[in-house]
């Protein structure tokens, strides 16, 4: 049996994001009730050489999009990283879920073998599509999510893993 990458990317994304998306409600309720600024989670760190939860859900939300992207051979959308509130990083899951539907499976499927190049600085990591999407990307991706997960339950916000999971 093959595997659609398709199937295997962008359901799964926008699935997750959209939890995301209702995790963070349940932070914005959380702040509100405590009478707390969004800063007293949107700066957090769970260990001060780790990033704040900002930039993970910034990293996850470019994690998504940038595989989606370079499977389907469109240009990444830039996004500017300047969120500063729950509500900015909602609005930064949703514009990334909008772009990711706009992917179709006719765009995706049968990537599996295309070449993938990575520049970070100096470096380039090369890759074929699958082990980029199956190795490097879905992993990378659910680390920054679970830990802005993580960063929120540690601070006091009530969710769970109902809450990661939803209903895939």
């Amino acid at each position: 049996m093959t595997i659609s990458m398709y199937q295997a990317s962008v359901p799964r994304f926008i699935n997750i994001l959209g939890n995301l998306s209702n995790i963070l409600d349940k932070a914005q309720a959380h702040i509100d009730a405590k009478k707390i600024a969004d800063a007293s989670l949107t700066a957090y760190r769970l260990f001060p050489d780790m990033l704040p939860m900002t930039t993970q859900v910034q990293i996850a939300c470019d994690a998504a999009k940038g595989v989606v992207a370079r499977l389907a051979g469109v240009a990444i959308p830039a996004f500017e990283d300047n969120e500063a509130t729950l509500a900015d990083l909602k609005a930064r899951v949703a514009k990334t879920i909008a772009f990711i539907q706009t992917i179709t499976p006719a765009q995706i499927d049968g990537t599996e073998d295309k070449d993938i190049t990575i520049k970070r600085g100096e470096k380039e990591t090369h890759y074929k599509g699958m082990q980029f999407l199956l190795g490097h990307a879905i992993p990378n991706f659910y680390f920054h999510v679970t830990t802005t997960y993580n960063i929120l339950r540690h601070n006091g916000v009530e969710i769970g893993k109902r809450d990661f999971l939803g209903n895939p």
